[in-house]
C-alpha cells in the first residue's frame, strides 16, 4: 500500500441518508445514565463542565469568551458558517440549551464532508502541494460514560493521547505554533490547553482573558472558526486535520506567519476518547 485516501462526509443538518438514531436501553448507558434524564451532548457535558467552573473559577463570561474569540477566527475564514462579530453579551443572552451552556455555546449542525492524502514523504515531494508531514499521534479512550470519569475536571483521554503524540514528535508544548482543538462546545478549549499541558489546571480561562488565542496571541487557536462558528456536521475531526494542514502549506485563510508545527486534537464520545496529531512543514 502506497496511498492513502481518508475521506468523511455527513448531512448533519439536512439528514439525508440518515437512520433514526435509536438508543439501545440495554447498553450502560441505556441502563446507568439515560434514566437520569440524559438526553444528548448538552445534557451529557454539564457535569464535567459545571464541576470544572466550581473547582478553577471559571465563569460564565470565560466559557462565552471561547465562543466570541471563534468567531473573530470565523471573521477572517470566506467558508464559515457565521461571519459577523459576536459579543460577550451576544453569547450570554443567547437562548438557554442545558444550564450552563448557551445556544451560542454550542456547536452548529451543518452538513460537510473533507478529504486527505496520506503517503510516504518521498513520495509527497513530488506533489504541487508543499508536503505536511506527521510527526507523531497519539489516541486513547477512558469510559464509554461520563459518569464514570476518573475526574470531571479533567479528560484522562485528552492527557493520554497528547503525551502520547508530544513523545513521539519530540516537542515540546513551547515548540507549538498553532492548535487546533475540537469544541463541539465552549468547556472543551479550556480542558484541552490544560490535558495538553499548555498550562497548569485552572489556567486555561487566562488564556483567553488575555487573548493569547485571538488572532495576534502567541497560541492561535482553533483558526477556522472552529465547530461553534465555522462548522460542524457531527464529527468535526476531519475539518480540524484539514486546518492544520493548510496552516502548515500556509495557503489557510487566517494564515499563522511562519507556523511550523500544528497540533491537532479530537474528542469523541462525550469525553471517551480522544486523537491526536501533529503535523510539521519540515521533513525530519
Amino acid at each position: 500500500m502506497h496511498h492513502v485516501l481518508i475521506t468523511h462526509g455527513e448531512s448533519g443538518r439536512s439528514r439525508v441518508g440518515a437512520s433514526r438514531f435509536a438508543r439501545n436501553m440495554a447498553s450502560l448507558q441505556g441502563q446507568f445514565e439515560v434514566p437520569y434524564g440524559i438526553g444528548g451532548p448538552p445534557t451529557m457535558f454539564t457535569i464535567p463542565t459545571l464541576r470544572y467552573m466550581q473547582t478553577h473559577g471559571v465563569t460564565e463570561e470565560d466559557l462565552a469568551r471561547v465562543a466570541v474569540v471563534q468567531r473573530q477566527w470565523a471573521a477572517m475564514n470566506p467558508r464559515a458558517s457565521y461571519r459577523d462579530p459576536l459579543s460577550l453579551d451576544d453569547v450570554l443572552n443567547s437562548e438557554m440549551i442545558a444550564w450552563p451552556f448557551r445556544k451560542l455555546m454550542c456547536c452548529l449542525v451543518t452538513d460537510g464532508g473533507g478529504a486527505l492524502i496520506l503517503t510516504s514523504a518521498e513520495r509527497a515531494r513530488d506533489f504541487p502541494q508543499k508536503p505536511v508531514y506527521v510527526l507523531g499521534t497519539g489516541e486513547s479512550t477512558e469510559t464509554p460514560m461520563i459518569s464514570q470519569m476518573e475526574d470531571f475536571t479533567s479528560s484522562r483521554a485528552f492527557r493520554v493521547s497528547g503525551a502520547l503524540a508530544f513523545k513521539e514528535a519530540g516537542i515540546r508544548q513551547a515548540d507549538v505554533d498553532h492548535l487546533m482543538i475540537y469544541d463541539a462546545f465552549a468547556h472543551l478549549p479550556l480542558y484541552g490547553l490544560e490535558d495538553l499541558g499548555f498550562c497548569e489546571p485552572g489556567e486555561a480561562k487566562h488564556f483567553y482573558r488575555d487573548g493569547l488565542t485571538a488572532p495576534g496571541g502567541k497560541l492561535p487557536l482553533n483558526t477556522n472558526g472552529g465547530g461553534l462558528s465555522y462548522m460542524h456536521s457531527g464529527m468535526y475531526g476531519m475539518y480540524a486535520l484539514q486546518e492544520g494542514v493548510r496552516q502548515m502549506r500556509g495557503i489557510a485563510p487566517a494564515q499563522v506567519e511562519g507556523a511550523k508545527i500544528s497540533v491537532c486534537h479530537g474528542v469523541g464520545g462525550m469525553f471517551a476518547a480522544s486523537g491526536t496529531v501533529i503535523f510539521g512543514n519540515e521533513a525530519v
